[in-house]
This record gives structure tokens, C-alpha cells and sequence, in this order.
């Protein structure tokens, strides 16, 4: 099968040819169609992930998957060949993953049904980034009228996170710049925009006492939380706690995207019902895709597609 894999630690992940792998014990074989880039893997090629993660070379790039079921193997009674399906790849080691024909992936967990209504490209897309957005927004829980902040607001998750946050009537500003970024957010549902280099000032324009909750996935975290009222409520996905949390009443968590089955087909529901956009900024092809990992590094409005069926 081809697949974008690197074989070692500094080495460039490249299209090349790796046998298709055999579903274990509670396993499905997904033929893949559809994936796309995310910040996981820029951890994952750089080596960054060495010591979180075994490492078992040639690894191939890519958390999402969108698809159909190939093989199953014993013991799976969730799916049957020819589902359709797509999710995250959550395997215990960095080995298989979505830039890839075939992967062979948990059938309990992180992976659900395609529904009627959702494309493979879209899907492809969905898992990672909206999971960890549904997550990190349910964890400040904003409410009605309440003032959230997302920084990080152009990418991937900022783009789902957006979009959540204002479906709960909160008033969401937004980190992007004047023109392309501000339009984009502002289309998602921000009531506000705010450029990156005045944060402070852009906020406290907004909301003088600090905002109720913030949504920290990307930028300076003691920044991003220095403008969260007393007793307010912030997230990171980047794993930044803020040292003063305690003495200001923040309440602080550190999300990790957690894709059951569950938030995967919420998240589907979600698109299917066009309560979510799903904002596609470029498409690659599979033998492009080793090149979208390095653009994506570069900043993004919304998601990189990857095609890899065809």
C-alpha cells in the first residue's frame, strides 16, 4: 500500500510503499479515503513526542481517518466490512496512522459510522480537531452571554472551538489578524476579533474586568490567562497551567482530545444537522501530503484535507 511514513528519528516522511497491515484481536482494517493534517503530527515528525510515545519506524503520519471497513478481526461485532466510517487513530504506539491506504485501528475506540449527509472528505477532517474543541469548550462550559476568549482562534480546533462556544450563546472573541483571519472567525461566530499582537489591550477593550472563560490553544498561556476574570474558568490544550489559578479562584484544566465513539458521532450529527462547519482551507493529494505537514506549519484558516484514495 503507499503511505507517507519517515523511518527514523530527523528523517523526512516520504511516499513510499509498506505492506497492508492485518486487523488484531478487536481491530478493523479501514481502507481510507480521506485525512488531514493536524498540530499532532508536527510532534510526531519532528521527534517531539519521543518518550510519550513508542515509536515503532516506518511511521506513518496522520491521526484522522475516514473510510470503510476492509476486515475485521475476531471478537468485532461493532462494524462489518463495508461500513463506512472515521475517527481518530488511537493506537499505543506511533506506528500506523491516516496518510495511508489501509490502517488497522481499535473498534471501541475512536472510531464511528459515516452518516447519511456526511461526506469522506469532511469526515476525514472531524475527528481530531473537533474532539479536542467539544472537549476544551465543555471543560470552561461557557454560558449564555458569558465573554470567552479562544486563543488560537484560525486553526483547526480554534475554527470548531468558535463555532461550539457561540452555539452556547456565549460572546466570543477571537485571536486573528485584520482582513482574510477576521472575516473567517467572524463567519464562525465570533462577536469579536482581537489581533494577536494587542491581545491585552484588544480584550480589555472589549471586557475590562477579563472574560469569564478562556480557550487556550495557541499563544502565550500566562497572557491568555492573565485576562480571565477572578473566579473564571480557562482550558488549554497545550498543556499551559497557570501558577496563579489557585490564588485568583481560576479554575483551570488541561484537555486532552478524548474521541470516544460517542463525541464522534455527536460531532457528525452535528455537521449533518448544520449546527458545525467544517472549514476546509486546502486539499492535498497522498503523494502531496508530506509537503502539507511543512504549509501547515505555516499557519492555516481551518483544516488541511488530504486525499488518499485515487
Amino acid at each position: 500500500m503507499r503511505a507517507v511514513a519517515f523511518g527514523g528519528f530527523g528523517e523526512a516522511p516520504v511516499l513510499t510503499e509498506l505492506a497492508v497491515p492485518e486487523p488484531a484481536a478487536g481491530e478493523v482494517l479501514v481502507r481510507v479515503g480521506a485525512s488531514s493534517v493536524n498540530g499532532f503530527d508536527l510532534g510526531s515528525v519532528g521527534g517531539f513526542l519521543k518518550g510519550v510515545y513508542e515509536y515503532e519506524f516506518p511511521v506513518v503520519v496522520g491521526k484522522d481517518f475516514a473510510g470503510t471497513v476492509a476486515a475485521v478481526g475476531e471478537g468485532v461485532s461493532e462494524f462489518a466490512v463495508g461500513d463506512a466510517v472515521f475517527g481518530v487513530v488511537m493506537r499505543p504506539t506511533l506506528g500506523q496512522g491516516g496518510f495511508a491506504e489501509y490502517v488497522a485501528v481499535p473498534a471501541a475506540y475512536g472510531v464511528a459510522r459515516i452518516p447519511a449527509g456526511l461526506d469522506e472528505v469532511r469526515a476525514g477532517v472531524l475527528g481530531l480537531a473537533g474532539t479536542a474543541a467539544l472537549n476544551v469548550v465543555d471543560a470552561v462550559a461557557p454560558g449564555a452571554g458569558e465573554s470567552v476568549l479562544v486563543s488560537g482562534a484560525t486553526g483547526g480546533v480554534g475554527a470548531f472551538a468558535v463555532q461550539f462556544a457561540a452555539a452556547r450563546g456565549a460572546r466570543v472573541i477571537a485571536t486573528a489578524e485584520p482582513g482574510a483571519e477576521a472575516a473567517f472567525v467572524t463567519a464562525l461566530g465570533a462577536a469579536h476579533v482581537v489581533g494577536r499582537d494587542r491581545l491585552v489591550e484588544g480584550v480589555r477593550d472589549v471586557v475590562p474586568g477579563g472574560v469569564d472563560a478562556a480557550v487556550h490553544l495557541a499563544g502565550d498561556g500566562a497572557v491568555v490567562s492573565g485576562l480571565v476574570a477572578d473566579g473564571g474558568r480557562f482550558a488549554s490544550t497545550v498543556h499551559f497551567v497557570p501558577e496563579d489559578a489557585g490564588a485568583r479562584g481560576v479554575r483551570a484544566a488541561v484537555v486532552m482530545s478524548d474521541p470516544s465513539s460517542e463525541t464522534l458521532a455527536r460531532l457528525a450529527d452535528d455537521v449533518v444537522a448544520g449546527r458545525l462547519r467544517v472549514p476546509i482551507a486546502r486539499r492535498y493529494a497522498l503523494a502531496d501530503a508530506a509537503g502539507a505537514i511543512g504549509d501547515f506549519s505555516g499557519g492555516t484558516l481551518g483544516k488541511f484535507a488530504v486525499s488518499v484514495a485515487g
